[in-house]
């Protein structure tokens, strides 16, 4: 084979897998680890992938994050087994941190039918799914509402959450990288989910495949604040094991 068409194949299996190995190409091509190395660093000047210790990543990047509308939709079935399997998880007698988001949302509508259970969340949406669940107790944020959206940020939000602590914070994120972490397009919107994972024993994210392995400006927390994953199966199985690697408890609905 060719040194111009094993790049462009290297580039096509790192592509389907997101991650790969200097040790697995070596192994799919049938060459020296050195020339994987010296493959991977001319296709990284081309500016096809991105090296990594020990083999290349393909990057995707979130520039913006749509309105509420439209993303309310999208993957909604796959948000709904998301949201049903985190709510499973949280115990009566808690207290929670809900995060904006549609994904999130469905969390809340798996709880309306539970008891004694304390929900803190700067989602009005949120807030209104569970108003006549009489077991559950909900704490709005405060804050500005943001534009398109169901959510309360700035100052006054961040202040609260500043001064709580709960059991567990169901975060909903943009963009989640297994080597960068969560990460998100929007500095405005960084500070109350810091804020939330700063508050929480365990962190819990909640986020549809779509988002794997995305990248965005701004890091929000490291991989290793992470405590459990739920996504669905159609995450790069490449990403999950980096995540299970790095102590996530990982769940694909």
């Amino acid at each position: 084979m060719l040194a111009a068409e094993r790049k462009l194949r290297i580039v096509e299996y790192t592509r389907q897998y997101r991650v790969a190995t200097v040790t697995d190409l070596a192994k799919e091509f049938n060459v020296h680890e050195a020339t994987i190395r010296r493959d991977l660093m001319e296709i990284e000047q081309e500016g096809l992938l991105k090296r990594t210790h020990g083999g290349a990543i393909v990057e995707h990047w979130t520039h913006d994050e749509p309105s509420f509308n439209d993303r309310f939709n999208t993957q909604l079935e796959q948000k709904m087994r998301i949201g049903k399997l985190a709510a499973n998880m949280v115990q009566d007698g808690e207290h929670i941190i809900i995060d904006s988001g549609t994904t999130t949302l469905h969390i809340a509508k798996n709880l309306v039918h539970r008891s004694n259970i304390t929900v803190v969340t700067n989602d009005i949406n949120i807030a209104s799914e569970l108003r006549d669940a009489s077991g559950i107790k909900v704490v709005l944020t405060g804050g500005d509402l943001y534009p398109s959206s169901y959510m309360l940020n700035g100052m006054f939000t961040d202040q609260v959450l500043g001064s709580l602590h709960v059991e567990k914070a169901f975060i909903g994120i943009p963009a989640l990288h297994p080597v960068h972490g969560l990460m998100h397009p929007e500095a405005l919107l960084v500070p109350a989910k810091k804020g939330m994972i700063r508050a929480a024993q365990e962190i819990i994210v909640v986020a549809d495949d779509s988002k794997i392995g995305k990248l965005s400006l701004y890091t929000v927390a490291p991989t290793s604040s992470i405590h459990t994953l739920i996504t669905g199966i159609g995450a790069g199985e490449q990403d999950l094991k980096l995540f299970r690697d790095a102590g996530v408890t990982v769940y694909t609905e």
